[in-house]
């Protein structure tokens, strides 16, 4: 396993992260004893950042990670969040982060957490967000119950827009960094170089899109990107590899992100995800899925507040 700095912390996370929210039967109904044996093969085979979320399965995600790190604690980073919770409450309230993080604390058999994400701000007000939620969670960093703190968000731009706003350890950005998204790179990529905060992705497998499981009712991409699975899984094939292997092995190669957290809740996940850390993707595959992504590359949907959807610009030539 190979491992990063992450931003100006002291920590060296893994480059494959484990995301814990499937612990919370946030995909499929999921064994919590199985659970508890993909963690401990995560940390045998070196992964040594986990990242969960009270909104995670309504705090069960967090429940049941923290009964499998009970005796694995010291060896791992945790990351947890704050700000968003189950049946699809949002509150950025300074008050209200500042007993999240004690409710996380206890859930999580933990003191401390590594890590502390002001979850999916594009859903809050962002003059809340600004001047509530960022500074509850850094006076929680003061208080030593997080060691550095960030925040979270689906929409880009608005994570580079706020990142420019507040002086925070991380930004955590999913689903614009993978075979089907790159523009992390237009902005949150060179300011994470220039203010040097550490950069997380995650989503790899863009919701299941990336592999060969099927794609849930929820997911909200656009139908187009939904119906190149498929034609993806037949050209990974063609090349004996599996869609997911490559997919991951793709977005973990991102030179400046820090790790990219993939959900976990089997052993076998692991073992598998482990192994596609050593694939290379041949030039030609991945230039066929270059072609084959081109006309729906980059057609995420929006999410939270529409005025927390900054538009990529476009740019009109004479």
């Amino acid at each position: 396993m190979d491992y990063r700095k992450l931003g100006k912390t002291a920590i060296n996370v893994s480059l494959l992260s484990f995301g814990a929210s499937p612990l919370g039967n946030v995909f499929d109904e999921t064994n919590e004893q199985e659970g508890a044996r993909a963690v401990h093969a995560a940390i045998d085979h070196g992964i040594n950042f986990f990242d969960v979320a009270p909104f995670y399965g309504d705090t069960l995600a967090e429940t049941r990670l923290g009964k499998a790190l009970k005796t694995k604690r010291n060896a791992i980073f945790l990351a947890t969040k704050c700000g968003r919770y189950g049946n699809g409450v949002f509150d950025f309230s300074y008050n209200r982060i500042l007993r999240s993080i004690d409710e996380s604390l206890e859930r999580l058999q933990t003191d401390y957490v590594d890590l502390l994400t002001v979850h999916d701000i594009e859903f809050g007000d962002h003059d809340q967000v600004i001047n509530e939620a960022i500074p509850a969670a850094l006076k929680i960093k003061a208080m030593g119950k997080a060691r550095y703190v960030g925040f979270s968000g689906l929409p880009v731009r608005y994570l580079a827009r706020v990142a420019r706003e507040v002086e925070v350890d991380t930004v955590l950005s999913w689903g614009h960094y993978t075979l089907l998204e790159d523009e992390i790179n237009d902005e949150l990529v060179p300011l994470s170089q220039e203010k040097g905060f550490g950069l997380l992705n995650a989503a790899p497998l863009m919701q299941r899109i990336l592999s060969d499981a099927p794609i849930p009712v929820w997911q909200s991409s656009p139908q187009a990107v939904k119906d190149l699975q498929p034609k993806l899984l037949e050209l990974c094939r063609e090349y004996g590899l599996a869609l997911s292997d490559v997919a991951l092995r793709y977005a973990v190669s991102h030179p400046v992100i820090a790790t990219t957290i993939v959900g976990l809740s089997e052993q076998r996940h692991v073992e598998q995800n482990i192994r596609a850390l050593e694939l290379t993707i041949p030039d030609e595959l991945l230039q066929k899925i270059e072609t084959l992504v081109a006309p729906v590359k980059n057609q995420m949907w929006f999410e939270g507040k529409q005025e927390n959807n900054i538009p990529k610009p476009t740019f009109q030539h004479d």
